[in-house]
């Protein structure tokens, strides 16, 4: 495998002995150094060089100082950070360059080596960390995609401009919109173009865990604190402390859990269970439902005070039917990411295979793409994903049924289609109360909510608070 080269930092110093001090510091750390003796030499350099990580500066030099410097990459649109070099009578003037000139952050002579190594290794990451954004922008503009999501329609590109928008700020964020549509996706992808990019990224389904499992999964516990706690273990605020915490399926979390994470939320600070200390977070959280937020407020699903503090910003999933024409970009791209997985050589999708999934309803929305794509991979092996490769009840319709009437199912539907079907109706039947339907179909509630997701079936309950 090839050497990774060194991070490359421009020093620019019109006296020598300064110069080449830091240039030494900054070998020392494992860096790449090259000098300039004032702007213009740099600003040569830079012209001729295909990128330096980093440039170290001072303020004062002849011809075109540290100054003119800065404001000359700006106008060139650079974005390499720099680090400002400055006498003690410069540190109002260094101060304001910073603020004014966006520099990375300022130095005072005579340069301390372990301070300015510490300023080179953040400077450095930022500059990654733009590099990164930069590449993901690129992606979305002339790929169409953004991380994992993928589309040019205009439902989906208004997503990526949001998460654009939103990925720089600190500001929480509630995603909402129908299972499978791709939340978690878009919750990565406000991650990836974060600051926060390179710290923890910590996921929680508050709908798959039991009601006396969550506290203890967000906020973690000391040993003793209930039984079966056999030592302390992190919740997953600390594990994702620095970085980004995605509750997914917030609503469904219960309401002495959601009391905890108002205060998580106030405070900034978590308290194990068992536990009497606070224990400081620095987390960024994206919470997600596929519920309609404003239902689960009036219905005592979710605390009005957690809703404000969490839709900050909101970010509403397109369903997969009101952006058919992104199937055959969503389609390649799978097919690209299943051929790695599976090892298999599948060139591309025959036309009819396609037309089958462009006229599919996709209850379970892209989610449900992504499993037949897979299925098909598998089966097609290499060459083109053919129309035999697909589901063949794929595209057959389930009857939609609204209001209590006849059941009925189109002939050549499967045993689960028409299971699907008959649980629609009973729903529809009970007036879409869950708990009554459930007792009808002698299935627990559960099982009922599970099925209802996978059909992509998100209407509010009509069953009233006991």
């Amino acid at each position: 495998m090839p050497t990774a080269q060194p991070h490359r930092i421009l020093v620019v110093d019109d006296d020598q002995q300064q110069r080449d001090l830091v240039a030494t510091i900054v070998a020392a750390r494992g860096y790449s150094a090259e000098t300039a003796v004032d702007g213009e030499e740099a600003l040569e350099k830079i012209g001729q060089e295909t990128h330096f990580n980093a440039i170290v500066t001072d303020l004062a030099m002849p011809r075109v100082d540290g100054l003119r410097l800065l404001m000359t990459l700006i106008e060139r649109g650079e974005t390499t950070p720099a680090i400002v070099l400055t006498g003690l009578t410069d540190i109002g003037h260094a101060v304001s360059v910073v603020r004014d000139l966006r520099a990375f952050w300022y130095l005072q002579k005579p340069v301390d080596p372990r301070i300015l190594g510490i300023l080179l290794e953040r400077a450095v990451n930022y500059d990654k960390l733009l590099s990164e954004t930069e590449l993901l922008r690129r992606q979305v503009s002339s790929a169409g995609s953004l991380e994992q999501l993928v589309g040019q329609s205009s439902a989906i590109q208004h997503v990526f401009a949001l998460i654009q928008q939103v990925a720089p700020t600190a500001a929480q964020v509630l995603i909402t919109g129908e299972s499978g549509t791709g939340k978690e996706l878009a919750a990565r992808a406000i991650h990836r173009l974060s600051p926060r990019a390179g710290q923890p990224f910590v996921v929680i389904n508050c709908a798959a865990l039991p009601d006396t499992l969550i506290e203890s999964e967000m906020f973690g516990h000391e040993r003793g604190a209930f039984t079966g706690a056999m030592g302390r273990r992190q919740g997953c605020f600390e594990q994702a402390h620095g970085g980004t915490l995605f509750l997914d399926e917030i609503t469904e979390m219960n309401a002495p859990a959601q009391a905890k994470l108002l205060r998580v939320l106030q405070d900034g600070g978590v308290r194990r269970l068992g536990g009497t200390a606070e224990i400081p977070v620095d987390v960024r959280l994206i919470a997600a439902t596929n519920r309609s937020p404003e239902d689960a407020v009036r219905d005592n699903r979710l605390r009005e005070d957690i809703y404000y503090r969490l839709n900050v910003f909101g970010i509403q999933m397109p369903a997969l039917r009101r952006r058919k024409e992104d199937i055959p970009a969503l389609t390649d791209a799978l097919i690209r990411t299943f051929n790695e997985t599976h090892e298999c050589s599948v060139t591309g999708i025959e036309p009819r295979a396609l037309q089958k999934l462009m006229k599919h309803s996709w209850p379970g929305n892209v989610r449900e793409l992504r499993n037949i794509v897979e299925r098909g991979v598998i089966m097609a092996r290499e060459g083109t994903l053919c129309i035999e490769h697909l589901p063949p009840q794929l595209g057959v319709e389930l009857p939609k049924v609204s209001t209590p009437g006849e059941f009925t199912f189109r002939p050549g539907a499967t045993l689960r289609q028409v299971e699907q079907a008959y649980v629609e109706y009973t729903l529809a039947q009970t007036g879409v109360n869950r708990r009554r339907a459930a007792k009808s179909l002698d299935i627990s509630e559960r099982t009922l909510y599970n099925r209802l997701e996978k059909a992509g079936d998100n209407r509010p309950d009509s069953a009233q608070p006991e």
